[in-house]
C-alpha cells in the first residue's frame, strides 16, 4: 500500500513545502508591519520624553539661578533659613547645616558664666578676668550716672578690649551674655549692648569676627559646645531677646533646623542631577550647589504645559520611570504615558495576533487537507482490498457449500439404496444449502440496510417466540449440540420480527463457530426497563474476545483471528447486527468477555405509539 501512496505523498509534500514557504513569508511581512507600527508610536513617545526632559532641565536651571542669592546669603548668615539649600565646598557640607552640639553632660560655658556672676557679686576675680570685669563695672557706673557720653565711651572701651583679647568659645559666649544681662536697662539699654544680642557690632569693634550678635555667635559655635551648654545659653539668649524686644523667631527656627542631617553625595555625580528625587544638585570642581525640589509638583506643571500645547491628551501624564538614587538630567528617565498609546499598541498586537492566527489556521487547514487526502487514499485502497477479500471470501464460502451439495447429490444418486452410510446425506445437503442461503441472506440484508432500502415493519411479539425460532434455526444449521437457555418470561418487543430473527441467528451461529466446548451453551435474558425499553443479554460459553477488539469486531468484513482450526465466515455477522440495532434506534455492545464466554448487551428502546 505504501508504494501505491508514494506518488500522492510526494505531490502533497511538494504542495505543503510551497504553501509553508508562502505562509512563512506572509508571517514575516506581518511581523515587519507590526514593528513599523510600534516604531511610529515609540518615536512619538521618545520625542515627547526628550521635550519633557529639556523642559525639566530648563526649569531646574532657572530655579537655581533664582535661589542663588538666598543660598549665598544663608551661607554667610546663620540666622537665615537654609532648609531646601545644599552647599558643599571642598568636601565639607555647609548647607543644610549639620552643626549639632557635642554629646555629653559637661557644661564648661555654664560654669564660666556662674563663676563670673559670683565674682561680680562677691569677688575675688579670677586672674584672666580682672580687666574685663573692671571695665564692665566702669560701664555700670557710667550707666548709673545717666551720662550718655560717659556711658558710650565706657561701653566702647569694654568692647574694644574684648575684641582685641579674644578668648575661647566656652569663655567668650558666657562673658558676652553676662555683659548684656548686667548692662540691659530696657528701652535705655545702650545701642551697642543691644546689638550684642541680635544684629551684631560694627566692623571696627570686631563685628566681622566675634561680634555678630549672641544669636549668630551661638549658632556658629554650636559644634564646639556640649548639649548642656548650648541649651543653657540658648534659653538665656531667647529670654534676653524677648526682654529687649529683639527678633528671635529666626534664631529659634535655626535651632530647630539642625535636624536636616548630612546628605551623602555619590561620587558618580559629575553633571547636574536629581538626587533621590528630592534634591537638584549642580557639581563643580570644588563647589557643589543644590536645591530641594518637589518633583511631583514639577512633573504636574510639566504635564499641564504639554496639555496646554496640545502635545498630549487630557489623560496623559509625565512621570518618572523606576531608576537609581542618582538621575543625571541628561537622561532623567521621564516617561510620557497616555492611555491612547496603550490602546494603539494593544490594537497593533490584536491585529498582529489575528493575522498570525489566520496564518496558523491556513497552515492547519493545509495539513488537515493533506492528512485527509492521505486517509482518503488509504481508505480507497483499503476498500479495494476489503472488496477483493470479500469477493474472495464469499466465493470460497459459496463454492464450498455448492461443492458439498453437488458432491453429496451425486453420491446420493449413485449410492442411495446400496449403502446404509448414505442415510444422512439428505440432512447434510439441506444443512449445506441452509448455510449458503443464510450467507446470501446476510449479504443481501446488509446491502439493503446499508443503502437505506430496508423498510422497517415493527410488530409486537413475545421475545420467547424469537428464542424458539433461534432454537429451530440452530438445530438445522450447526453440527454441534446446542443448549439454549431462555430467561425472558413474558417480555414483549416492538420490533421487526424478521430482523430480530436474523440478529439472534447471527449471534448464535458466531457463538457456535467460535467455540471449542460441547455442548454450546447460549443464554438469553431480558430486563424490561419501564420508560426506557428492554435490555437483552445474549451470552455464550465461547473462546471470548480480547478487550482491544471489542469495537473492531463490529467493523465491516472484520474477522477475529483465533488459535486452533480455521473458522469460516464472511466478516458481516456482527456488522449486520449493529446495523439492525441502529435501524431500531437501539444499540449493541459487548458487556463482558473472557475465555469462559462473551455477553452481548442489546438495548431496544421503548416504542412511542
Amino acid at each position: 500500500m505504501l508504494r501505491r501512496l508514494l506518488p500522492t505523498l510526494m505531490a502533497l509534500g511538494c504542495g505543503l513545502l510551497a504553501l509553508g514557504w508562502g505562509l512563512v513569508t506572509l508571517q514575516r511581512i506581518f511581523t515587519q508591519e507590526r514593528e513599523d507600527a510600534r516604531a511610529q508610536v515609540r518615536s512619538r513617545r521618545e520625542a515627547l520624553e526628550l521635550l519633557a526632559s529639556e523642559a525639566l532641565r530648563t526649569t531646574l536651571d532657572q530655579r537655581m539661578k533664582q535661589h542663588l542669592p538666598a543660598l549665598n546669603a544663608a551661607m554667610g548668615d546663620p540666622l537665615l533659613p537654609a532648609e531646601g539649600f545644599y552647599l558643599r565646598f571642598r568636601g565639607h557640607q555647609f548647607l543644610p547645616r549639620v552643626d549639632w552640639p557635642r554629646d555629653g553632660g559637661a557644661a564648661p560655658a555654664r560654669a564660666t558664666y556662674e563663676e563670673l556672676a559670683q565674682a561680680l557679686a562677691q569677688g575675688p576675680v579670677p586672674p584672666p578676668w580682672q580687666e574685663r570685669l573692671t571695665r564692665l563695672r566702669a560701664v555700670e557706673a557710667a550707666l548709673d550716672t545717666g551720662s550718655d557720653a560717659r556711658t558710650g565711651a565706657a561701653v566702647e572701651a569694654l568692647l574694644r578690649y574684648h575684641a582685641d583679647h579674644p578668648l575661647t568659645t566656652q569663655e567668650e559666649l558666657p562673658f558676652t551674655l553676662l555683659v548684656v544681662e548686667r548692662l540691659r536697662r530696657g528701652e535705655d539699654t545702650p545701642p551697642l549692648i543691644r546689638a550684642l544680642v541680635g544684629e551684631g557690632l560694627p566692623e571696627e569693634l570686631g563685628g566681622m569676627t566675634r561680634g555678630a550678635g549672641l544669636q549668630r555667635d551661638l549658632l556658629r559655635a554650636r559644634p564646639r559646645l556640649t548639649r548642656a551648654d548650648f541649651d543653657f545659653l540658648q534659653a538665656r539668649i531667647v529670654a534676653l531677646s524677648q526682654e529687649l524686644e529683639e527678633p528671635s523667631d529666626a534664631f529659634q527656627a535655626r535651632v530647630q533646623e539642625a535636624g536636616a542631617g548630612a546628605l551623602v553625595l555619590p561620587e558618580s555625580v559629575q553633571e547636574p542631577s536629581l538626587l533621590g528625587e528630592q534634591w537638584y544638585v549642580e557639581p563643580g570642581t570644588e563647589l557643589v550647589r543644590g536645591l530641594a525640589v518637589d518633583l511631583g509638583a514639577l512633573l504636574a506643571e510639566l504635564t499641564k504645559d504639554l496639555r496646554a500645547r496640545d502635545l498630549i491628551t487630557k489623560d496623559g501624564v509625565v512621570r518618572l520611570r523606576p531608576a537609581g538614587v542618582v538621575r543625571p538630567l541628561s537622561s532623567p528617565g521621564l516617561e510620557v504615558a497616555m492611555p491612547g498609546w496603550a490602546a494603539a499598541e494593544a490594537d497593533i498586537e490584536a491585529r498582529y495576533g489575528l493575522k498570525t492566527l489566520l496564518v496558523a489556521v491556513c497552515g492547519a487547514l493545509a495539513s488537515a487537507i493533506a492528512a485527509l487526502a492521505v486517509v482518503a487514499q488509504q481508505r480507497k485502497y483499503r476498500f479495494v482490498e476489503l472488496k477483493s477479500d470479500f469477493v474472495s471470501t464469499v466465493s470460497h464460502e459459496l463454492r464450498t457449500p455448492l461443492a458439498s451439495i453437488r458432491l453429496l447429490g451425486e453420491t446420493l444418486e449413485r449410492r442411495l439404496g446400496h449403502s446404509p452410510e448414505a442415510g444422512d446425506y439428505p440432512t447434510r445437503i439441506v444443512r449445506a444449502a441452509e448455510g449458503l442461503h443464510f450467507l446470501v441472506e446476510n449479504i443481501l440484508s446488509f446491502n439493503r440496510i446499508d443503502k437505506g432500502r430496508w423498510a422497517l415493519r415493527p410488530t409486537r411479539f413475545r421475545l420467547e417466540e424469537a428464542v424458539g425460532t433461534l432454537r429451530d434455526d440452530l438445530l438445522d444449521a450447526v453440527q454441534v449440540p446446542v443448549e439454549l437457555r431462555s430467561e425472558v418470561d413474558d417480555v414483549e418487543l416492538d420490533a421487526d420480527a424478521s430482523l430480530v430473527r436474523m440478529l439472534f441467528a447471527n449471534l448464535g451461529r458466531n457463538a457456535c463457530l467460535y467455540n471449542q466446548r460441547s455442548p454450546v451453551v447460549l443464554t438469553v435474558r431480558a430486563y424490561p426497563q419501564p420508560g426506557f425499553g428492554v435490555t437483552v443479554l445474549f451470552s455464550d460459553n465461547g473462546l471470548g474476545i480480547p478487550q482491544e477488539e471489542w469495537e473492531r469486531v463490529f467493523d465491516d468484513f472484520y474477522r477475529l483471528t483465533t488459535t486452533g482450526p480455521e473458522v469460516h465466515g464472511s466478516g458481516l455477522g456482527l456488522a449486520l447486527c449493529r446495523r439492525i440495532m441502529g435501524l431500531h434506534q437501539g444499540s449493541i455492545q459487548i458487556a463482558s468477555s473472557s475465555p469462559e464466554g462473551t455477553t452481548f448487551a442489546l438495548t431496544f428502546p421503548e416504542t412511542r405509539r
